[in-house]
């Protein structure tokens, strides 16, 4: 057996070596819960560790492990400590990190809750969290142990069993993407009304290319989390109720923007319940909603909007998409300078346009592309986009994360959701 024959088979057992290394290599089927609190202000940041939990199961993808869709604005690292491989990533961004553009965080510290679902270790491990400024630079990291016999780490999923029922249900979790629909202000006697709730609001995002052509990689489950008080709290109107996860309007004194800080009683209610994207229904018929990515979505329910928002919003947490619209009073925002690429795949400064859809346009489309030339190029560079009504630019004159009179996704949004897809269920 000569040299070559020798090398030849190093390589095909290295190949093979490198494909064995699976999900099962390093993770049993659990969920290993990290809940952290972020604080700080505007000229500094900080993340300290809050508690690990347990899960019974793990929802989450078992392939692409140490592979990214999208850069966020903060990410989530696990290495393996023995061997210091990287056997798991994936992005995020936080009401935190929006809260550091807003006046109030040039004066006052603040502490947010925020929880990652990971993967469990069957060895120690080490994982590192780190938060982006809005130039993509890290301005904030933190890096601990995973110990997975530590007797600290909160046992969930055996008890405290929040009522569900499955909407859509096409495989198992290691098939599909699960998403869980959550009750916000119902109270025990209106849970009739919450599952007829969230049975619409799922019939609207599979209405929606290219969720219609993709709903068989999806489990949809309404969660009854039961509210003391019905509707949620508005305190531009003075109105506060005591509901299962504390939402409430006016979050960062915008009347319609509805979230909620009290994220670990979010997961909570889900501990026995396989999971991985959340949406939060807000039985109010309030104007209102907020998307965060790989965080949840939170919308009111009851408004004549209702369908086309809760679309709107699953668009941000889900596929990590931009807002659309624009203030043509705003000639600047602070989310997006003008001299970065946004990590968000629908919305542009031109710095690196090449990674976005330029490959979408046909050959001869103006870059960039007048209003009056939208009849001629319906796919184009349209400027106004990411509140800024210069110097960001979209694909289209309309799309569904522009206005709540698109009837759909523009293609370039619909791209990226279908590649978000692809990533979770490894097509």
């Amino acid at each position: 057996m000569n040299k070559n024959i020798y090398i030849l088979i190093g390589l095909v057992l290295a190949i093979g070596t490198l494909q064995a290394q699976d999900f099962k290599d390093y993770f049993v089927d659990k969920t290993l819960r990290i809940d952290y609190i972020f604080s700080g202000n505007a000229q500094k940041q900080s993340i300290a560790v809050d508690e690990f939990s347990q899960f019974p199961l793990w929802a989450g993808r078992r392939f692409h492990l140490s592979a990214l869709p999208l850069k966020g604005n903060g990410q989530v690292e696990m290495k393996d400590a023995q061997t210091e491989k990287i056997i798991y990533k994936t992005s995020f961004s936080s009401l935190f990190q929006e809260w550091l553009t807003t006046d109030e965080a040039l004066t006052t510290v603040r502490a947010f809750e925020n929880t990652f679902l990971l993967p469990y270790p069957k060895q120690k491990a080490t994982v590192t969290v780190s938060l982006f400024d809005n130039r993509g630079k890290s301005v904030a990291t933190l890096t601990h142990n995973i110990l997975p016999d530590d007797i600290l780490i909160h046992q969930r999923g055996n008890s405290s069993l929040v009522p569900y029922k499955y909407l859509v249900q096409n495989g198992s979790s290691e098939e599909c993407i699960d998403i869980a629909i959550l009750a916000e202000g119902y109270t025990k006697e209106e849970m009739d009304l919450f599952y007829k709730d969230a049975l619409s609001a799922c019939e609207s995002l599979f209405a929606h290319a290219p969720f219609n052509q993709l709903k068989n990689k999806f489990n949809v489950v309404a969660v009854a989390s039961e509210s003391k008080d019905s509707g949620v709290s508005i305190p531009g109107k003075n109105v506060w109720k005591n509901t299962a996860f504390n939402s409430h309007f006016n979050t960062f004194y915008s009347d319609r923007y509805l979230t909620t800080s009290s994220v670990k009683s979010i997961h909570n209610a889900l501990s026995n319940i396989p999971y991985e994207h959340i949406i939060i229904l807000a039985n109010t018929e309030q104007y209102g909603g907020g998307g965060i990515y790989n965080a949840f979505t939170l919308t009111t329910a009851h408004h004549s909007s209702f369908k086309p928002v809760i679309v709107h919003e699953f668009g941000h947490s889900f596929a990590g998409l931009a807002d659309e619209y624009y203030y043509e009073q705003d000639l600047f925002s602070d989310t997006y300078p003008f001299d970065v690429e946004p990590w968000e795949q629908n919305i542009t400064t031109l710095v690196d346009f090449s990674k976005k859809w330029k490959d979408l346009l046909p050959i001869g489309t103006p870059i960039p592309t007048l209003p009056s030339q939208q009849q001629t190029y319906p796919l184009g560079v349209y400027e106004g986009g990411g509140y800024s009504f210069k110097g960001i630019y979209r694909s289209a004159p309309d799309c569904r994360m522009k206005t709540n009179a698109a009837p759909a996704f523009c293609p370039v949004c619909q791209r990226a959701i279908t590649q978000m897809i692809n990533f979770y269920t490894n097509k």
